[in-house]
């Protein structure tokens, strides 16, 4: 049996923290990082990764789980509309399996999810100098803060789904930062001088 390539939407927290994450699992064969938009009220550009996954070497629920444990996906905190916790869909199918994922999931988690299962309706990638952010250099102290954690827990609870090589060289990646979200100016200043 061939491969079979689909593409899915996650968002929760910093797109360079779900980027690193996902260029961590096996079957991930790329990774685009940026901002997507869905429908309206969710039509504002928010920090997210599309995954492009091999389903005959990865499940949907697989990574629908690993993207709930690397991020605050139990927390309605003041910054979802630039972090916002949802999984984007390309296809109605899709939209209703991530859906019965989600649901069959929640009983795992002490909190009630806030993660949305949304309909996919546009990307813009980040900025060149964003993208692979953990593979420039896991040394930086946004890297050890933030990432490393994510990445401690993905070896911890889903040691059989990580890929033995984190070989940049074999995997196609992409990253995104585009355009902010709802969020005032000021707000946007402070949260870029706190990431870099």
């Amino acid at each position: 049996m061939g491969n079979v390539i689909s593409k899915i939407g996650f968002g929760g927290g910093c797109h360079w923290c779900t980027e690193a994450v996902f260029q961590s699992v096996r079957g991930v064969n790329r990774t685009e990082q940026g901002f997507i938009r869905s429908d309206p009220p969710c039509d504002n550009w928010s920090e997210a990764v599309i995954v492009h996954y091999d389903e005959t070497d990865i499940r949907l629920a697989d990574l629908i789980e690993i993207h709930l444990r690397t991020h605050a996906s139990g927390s309605a905190h003041s910054m979802r509309g630039k972090y916002r916790s949802a999984i984007y869909c390309f296809t109605a199918e899709q939209q209703k399996a991530a859906a019965d994922v989600l649901a069959s999931l929640q009983d795992g988690f002490d909190e009630t999810l806030v993660t949305q299962v949304l309909p996919f309706a546009g990307f813009r990638e980040s900025d060149q100098r964003f993208q692979n952010y953990y593979e420039q250099g896991p040394e930086r102290p946004f890297c050890q803060t933030y990432i490393d954690p994510k990445l401690r827990i993905l070896r911890e609870r889903f040691s059989g789904l990580v890929r033995e090589s984190r070989d940049v060289s074999r995997i196609q990646r992409s990253v995104n930062p585009a355009a902010g979200c709802r969020r005032n100016s000021a707000t946007a200043a402070k949260t870029t001088a706190k990431r870099i």
